[in-house]
């Protein structure tokens, strides 16, 4: 008996490895702020209301970003990253909230805000799917002042279809992902658009404990043999259409 235990636990080890990760979604909320007041706002919002909501919904790790030199922008920007473990909890989430009595109080000023008075702009959202080399959002490890701290997220564009799926490939197969893991990145997701303003279309997180340090990553990334290698594949050329590098860092009520 004990033999067929141990027998059975084993398979089911193995069965569990042979299963493939879960990969997760990702809905980035970019809102466009007019003013200080719409930002002092929407802090309140999101820090007293739609986080603490997001947590009892069971989404622990919210990510809640602004862009560096924010301050003195002409349009002020406020990035929220929220992880899903499915479609499905994605579209529920919007009931959960309705039903949440402390989130309709507490964001009372932003859910009622009248008509000429709104609390942003305008804001829009990208769905995004993890892939399956990174498949679910990583708590960056860092050791400087949050107000130190540089988060790089990137989108590279494709001009095809089938061009954009071979630079998905260079990050997977490919193991781009290896070598930023090797040197260190501290990534908090990779991830294919799915619905979103620019496709087809792939989007990236990595963190740094400072612009310096930051400059140093890719300096080494560059050098890297694995990359000089992976960049001289000529299966890999022209992979990429447009790239936009935006450089943020975490308000005080992000986890991340």
């Amino acid at each position: 008996m004990k033999y067929a235990l141990t027998l059975l636990t084993l398979v089911a080890a193995l069965l569990a490895q042979a299963q493939p990760s879960k990969q997760e979604y990702y809905e980035i909320r970019i809102y466009q702020l007019s003013n200080a007041d719409q930002e002092k706002r929407l802090d309140a919002y999101l820090k007293d209301a739609l986080v603490p909501a997001l947590h009892r919904a069971g989404i622990s790790k919210i990510g809640a970003f602004k862009p560096v030199g924010n301050d003195t922008a002409e349009v002020r920007k406020t990035y929220l990253l929220i992880p899903y473990k499915s479609l499905s909890d994605l579209d529920a989430l919007y009931d959960k909230l309705g039903k949440d009595n402390a989130y309709t109080s507490a964001g009372g000023d932003y859910i009622n805000t009248a008509h000429d008075k709104p609390a942003y702009a305008r804001f829009s959202k990208i769905i995004l799917k993890a892939f399956s080399g990174h498949p679910a959002l990583t708590e960056p490890k860092l050791a400087a002042p949050r107000d130190q701290r540089v988060y790089e997220m990137r989108s590279y564009e494709g001009a095809t279809e089938k061009l954009y799926k071979k630079k998905v490939d260079m990050f997977v197969k490919g193991n781009e992902l290896a070598i930023f893991d090797d040197l260190k990145f501290n990534p908090v997701f990779y991830a294919e658009v799915i619905a979103g303003p620019a496709m087809p279309n792939l989007m990236y997180m990595t963190s740094f404990d400072s612009k310096q340090s930051r400059d140093e990553h890719w300096k080494a990334f560059d050098e890297h043999p694995d990359w000089k290698k992976l960049k001289a594949d000529k299966q890999y050329d022209n992979t990429v259409s447009h790239m936009d590098v935006t450089f943020l860092y975490p308000t005080d009520y992000s986890d991340l």
